[in-house]
């Protein structure tokens, strides 16, 4: 991997993942190499600004923070096939970031990725858009939408909690109109997420696929499906006349949805690339480690048991 114009995006408003971020950007650039630097918070988004700024191909995105630092810049970045090295600087669970430790040794850490000594990891986007108009030919409305975990369609009022009502249909014929607070398209990384907690299956990240989870139906039969990474889920909010009823991207607001208008979603072409400094990675012990399942409790060396 070359080095001649990296973005370094830290956590807004965490002071040592700023401070991180300050001293490995004079490395780079000690290397010869440029940097776009910025916070990325609720209130900071700087990839737009990295983006139109760039004066050549960006070789690699670092990202300072937690699993919600490294969903923003997969949504911004990922389209643009820019790798990303995701370190755990002032996050929480952190599963989808590299642990702190290996960052240590920054200047380790840059000859490894010059001399190509890393692993890549490939998750499975979506795209949403916005549609109006006649089922049969659908007129889109507005820009695309990315997502590395989630598309999430809820209602969202000031002053009451408003049951959605939603249509699904998966490749042109209707699965179901759930009673419900919202309902999850998601992929296999985002089943660990909000997906899990609406009680939908946890899928491995190394599959494609397409998880819809509604969110607390009011029908004991509507479960969770998974469908085939190539369909295409169309949703419509259906008696909602007051624009409460929006469309989120990994916990953040996309749009608002008018009256008519459906969600498309679909599998997007450009998949998120992270950069892995782990000599081995597994998924499974990432859950025990992160969900703290029973598993947890016992530490095996190969087939031994070490507690």
């Amino acid at each position: 991997m070359e080095l001649k114009q990296v973005i370094i995006a830290h956590k807004a408003g965490h002071n040592e993942s700023k401070t991180y971020a300050e001293r490995c950007a004079r490395e780079l650039e000690a290397r010869g190499c440029k940097v776009l630097m910025g916070p990325s918070g609720i209130k900071d988004n700087p990839y737009p600004v990295f983006l139109a700024s760039a004066t050549e191909k960006i070789d690699l995105a670092l990202v300072l923070g937690g699993d919600g630092t490294t969903l923003a810049a997969a949504r911004h970045l990922s389209p643009e096939g820019i790798p990303i090295l995701s370190v755990n600087v002032g996050g929480h669970l952190g599963f989808l970031t590299e642990p702190f430790d290996l960052f240590q040794d920054t200047q380790t850490v840059w000859d490894r990725l010059s001399q190509d000594r890393y692993a890549v990891s490939q998750r499975m986007m979506l795209a949403a858009s916005l549609f109006e108009g006649d089922r049969r030919d659908p007129q889109m409305v507005g820009e695309t939408y990315y997502c590395l975990n989630e598309m999430c369609i809820k209602p969202a009022s000031i002053d009451r909690m408003p049951t959605a009502i939603i249509e699904v249909e998966v490749d042109g014929e209707l699965i179901d109109q759930y009673q419900c607070d919202g309902l999850l398209v998601a992929t296999p990384t985002g089943s660990t997420c909000y997906t899990s907690s609406a009680n939908g299956p946890i899928l491995h990240p190394g599959m494609d696929a397409i998880v819809i989870t509604p969110i607390c139906p009011l029908s004991l039969s509507s479960r969770p499906i998974v469908i085939p990474p190539g369909s295409s889920v169309n949703i419509w909010p259906l008696g909602d006349f007051e624009l409460n009823t929006k469309l989120w991207t990994d916990g953040s607001l996309a749009t608002g949805i008018w009256p008519g208008q459906r969600v498309g979603v679909w599998m997007a072409h450009q998949e998120a690339q992270f950069i892995l400094l782990r000599e081995s990675y597994s998924f499974y012990k990432t859950l025990r480690d992160k969900l703290q399942w029973a598993g947890a409790r016992f530490l095996y060396d190969g087939n031994n048991k070490v507690n």
